[in-house]
């Protein structure tokens, strides 16, 4: 037999040679016999599954000279010519080569003229996806309104990328996977006809590595061909395409199940030097513990999976394993594939994965972990009690220390006669960051040093822009709000701008302009504004002890005054300032 490639030769000429697509088959056919095909067609699906061979199909149909026909006869002119790809009228695309705005307005403008060779022109764009936005803008109006002579179809195997405006001028069809019994008889079907011997099992394991795509499965088919010189057996497929055997994977398993550390990685350096690559053993390995939990939990499980060839072994298989067992195996696996894509040594990730899953215990439906081996007594139910006691009373303790907003809990009654100000609390009922002695920057919030640094605020802003801009950004979000000794206190209305001028290389800056305005050290301490509300609120509601008066003598003669009552009636007037005891 001289060797042709498989793929030209098979390629679907009609639609009754398309395998796997019958809705859509149907679908077309009846639009064309009843002359209502549409201006313009969306075929999406997964790679190698007949979009581009049903899109050339169906632009022959329409230009049979024996039709439009439901199948083009593919003996006539028009259809002879269309299949070689020798009429203009009827033209494929690759959207990735073609991709910008000017070869969509050059087709735009070519769409204006009517066929010169054909009934109607068909213009067949591949991997429509690829196109840009402003190509799919000049799109745009010709595809909802081309026309009269011309047809477009678009194919894509990603349809999620167009804009929705493309795809509600279209009509969709969807694509989907040719089914494993549908590939293995088309490929038999193939074998007999090319003069191939074929194993029956050779041509599943085929179809199942094209995961559903008809034209890999016939590229596959004729590798091996070349290969084996007219012979295809099961294990020179698994020799050329690097595959594992699923009694491999079984032997793997059973030694899992033992713990037989040995065996298994003598396993894995079979494959190595049998040139299988770990990533691909790790995915194949995945696909078999996944079939396992499939068979154990569902019935007739089987027919969910392309992958199953011999659903009784995988059957007595998934029985010497629990659902746990397998859960926590698939879980590793997928954990370490997903490191595995950027291992330098890949095979010594795999090596781990292997060993992780080998201490998983061989019986028990109790949940196990993974990578756990010690056993762990349990607590006796009086240990467990006492703990739920003294989780209970912490529990109180917290809730009371954090109505009365302070860090001490039950301690809090035996504070001095004068109430702290209240803690403020963040979010999550976490105290919030605050600085120490707060109710003492609360009295001194009016203080003269204070007012002075109020009126300087500008200026040290300035300052702290000229010496650095970055951490001006920051800093103006704060505003002063009072002063104890050398520490200058500042509230922020954002915890981010807060954080970033508390960092050392941003404090610097700021504090060496605050000595440098005030002549004096100065150090920066931060809070949040939300926080010092708070605490202005605590203290506004706390009774005055602090400014109590002298009382009045009995001639009548008031006592010394605290100094800052003549400071209040020298700034305000004695009309407005009223004492009261």
């Amino acid at each position: 037999m001289e060797h042709i490639a498989l793929y030209r030769a098979w390629r679907p000429q009609s639609f009754q040679d398309m395998v796997g697509q019958q809705h859509i088959i149907q679908t077309l056919q009846n639009a064309i016999r009843e002359q209502r095909t549409s201006h313009a067609y969306l075929f999406s699906g997964p790679r190698g599954t007949g979009k581009t061979s049903a899109a050339k199909i169906l632009a022959k149909a329409v230009n049979c000279e024996r039709g439009p026909a439901p199948e083009p006869c593919n003996e006539c002119e028009a259809c002879r010519r269309i299949t070689t790809g020798a009429v203009m009228d009827v033209q494929e695309i690759d959207a990735a080569s073609n991709r910008g705005v000017e070869e969509i307005r050059d087709l735009r403008e070519k769409v204006k003229y009517a066929p010169t060779e054909v009934r109607q022109k068909v213009y067949i764009i591949d991997e429509v996806h690829m196109l840009t936005t402003e190509a799919f803008n000049a799109l745009l109006k010709t595809l909802e309104e081309p026309p009269p002579h011309v047809m477009f179809i678009l194919a894509t195997t990603e349809p999620h990328r167009l804009p929705a405006t493309i795809i509600s001028r279209c009509q969709r069809f969807d694509f989907r996977r040719v089914s494993l019994e549908e590939q293995t008889a088309r490929l038999t079907l193939i074998c007999e006809q090319e003069g191939m011997e074929a194993d029956q099992d050779a041509l599943q394991y085929i179809a199942r590595l094209s995961d559903g795509g008809m034209r890999d499965a016939l590229s596959v088919l004729d590798q091996i061909s070349s290969f084996t010189d007219g012979r295809v057996t099961y294990q020179q497929v698994m020799d050329m395409t690097g595959g594992i055997a699923s009694e491999q994977f079984a032997k793997l398993a059973a030694s899992l199940l033992k713990g037989d550390v040995g065996h298994i990685l003598q396993m894995i350096e079979g494959f190595m030097h049998e040139g299988k690559s770990a990533d691909k053993c790790m995915e194949n390995l995945l696909y078999y513990f996944r079939d396992l939990l499939m068979i154990k939990m569902v019935p007739d499980a089987d027919k969910l999976t392309d992958r199953v060839l011999n659903p009784e072994f995988f059957r007595d298989m998934a029985e010497s394993f629990t659902r746990e067992q397998l859960f926590h195996m698939i879980d590793t696996l997928n954990r370490y594939q997903s490191e595995m894509k950027y291992a330098v040594q890949p095979q010594t990730l795999f090596e781990v994965a292997l060993l992780k899953l080998c201490s998983i215990p061989a019986q028990g439906e109790a949940s196990v972990q993974v990578g756990v081996s010690t056993h762990v007594a349990p607590a006796d139910g009086g240990e467990i009690n006492r703990l739920k006691q003294q989780l209970a009373e912490l529990e109180k303790k917290l809730d009371r220390a954090l109505k009365s907003g302070l860090s001490g809990g039950e301690g809090a009654s035996s504070a001095p006669s004068r109430p702290a100000t209240r803690a403020p609390v963040s979010r999550g009922n976490s105290p919030a960051k605050l600085p120490a002695q707060l109710d003492q920057y609360v009295a001194r919030k009016g203080a003269p040093e204070f007012i002075e640094i109020s009126k300087k605020w500008s200026q040290i802003l300035q300052r702290v822009k000229e010496e650095r801009v970055t951490v001006h950004a920051w800093f103006v979000d704060g505003e002063p709000v009072s002063l104890l000794e050398d520490n200058v206190l500042v509230a922020f209305k954002n915890n981010i701008h807060r954080e970033t001028t508390e960092k050392q290389a941003n404090r610097e800056v700021i504090e060496r302009v605050l000595s440098e305005q005030l002549g004096r050290p100065a150090r920066l301490v931060t809070m949040m504004l939300k926080d010092w509300t708070g605490a202005m609120e605590g203290a506004s509601e706390a009774p005055k002890e602090d400014f109590k008066l002298e009382p009045e003598h009995e001639d009548g003669g008031s006592g010394n005054k605290q100094p800052w009552i003549d400071e209040a009636i020298q700034l305000f007037g004695e009309d407005l300032v009223v004492i009261k005891e």
